[in-house]
């Protein structure tokens, strides 16, 4: 069976090519793909189970512990809600990830909640805040 990061490889491999082909046009994977991206890597590395993709908050677990995988090729992330623990993972275009952040939810959701809330209700926080709150 092919890992995830080779897949991914792929997909970076053809991104190449598009970008080749069409200078000044960028093709990165983004949004949901990324996400899901992360989502499949963490349950195959960590051993989750995967929630359904429409579940609030949460996207997978492990035993009872409930995780919310967050996967960025940026510097940071956005959160909408407290969750009880966090996954962090930083996607390379060789389809390697970087975990940054993996533990409870409650120090990170600390780190913005006494912010107003943003318009989109994505609060943003960069990847070395995570680094200093695990």
């Amino acid at each position: 069976m092919t890992r995830t990061p080779t897949l991914i490889r792929k997909i970076y491999a053809l991104v190449d090519q598009l970008e080749t082909k069409h200078p000044g046009r960028h093709f990165t994977p983004d949004g949901h793909m990324v996400g899901s991206l992360g989502e499949a890597y963490a349950e195959e590395t960590y051993g989750l189970t995967l929630l359904s993709s429409s579940a609030k908050t949460h996207d997978a677990k492990k035993g009872k512990k409930m995780i919310q995988i967050k996967t960025t090729q940026t510097n940071r992330i956005a959160i909408s809600s407290e969750p009880d623990h966090l996954l962090v993972l930083k996607l390379h275009r060789d389809g390697s990830f970087e975990e940054i952040y993996f533990g409870p939810g409650s120090p990170v959701w600390n780190l913005v909640a006494h912010r107003r809330r943003p318009r989109n209700g994505q609060y943003q926080i960069a990847l070395k805040a995570l680094q200093r709150a695990g």
